[in-house]
């Protein structure tokens, strides 16, 4: 259980690396910042996010689910924020990154 957790996030981190390579405005400076923000975004989606997808339900229902993607990209933008080395540069790359790290989490999900 253990390997696969430290896989999971092994995974993330290059995950994060290469979509900074793809999608500008997002920057990572090397393995350790990915690494951190790969932990830091797995704690956030743990605690955090629970909550939030609770406290903006009906917001969600309206847009139907719509808006569930802002969130993943504002927790995304979030953890860029306070992270050395692993930057962010506006909304707009925050979500396409949030989109493109949560395809590679459903698959490693799947695989794993």
């Amino acid at each position: 259980m253990l390997l696969r957790l430290l896989l999971k996030l092994v995974i993330t981190a290059l995950a994060l690396i290469a979509i900074a390579e793809f999608i500008p405005g997002i920057t990572v400076s090397g393995w350790y910042p990915a690494l951190i923000a790969a932990l830091i975004l797995s704690v956030v989606n743990v605690t955090l996010k629970p909550l939030l997808v609770l406290l903006t339900l009906p917001l969600t229902l309206i847009t139907l689910g719509l808006f569930a993607f802002v969130l993943n990209a504002t927790l995304f933008w979030f953890v860029g924020s306070f992270v050395d080395g692993f930057d962010v540069e506006g909304f707009v790359p925050a979500l396409a990154g949030a989109f493109l790290l949560s395809l590679v989490s459903w698959a490693v999900h799947k695989l794993l």
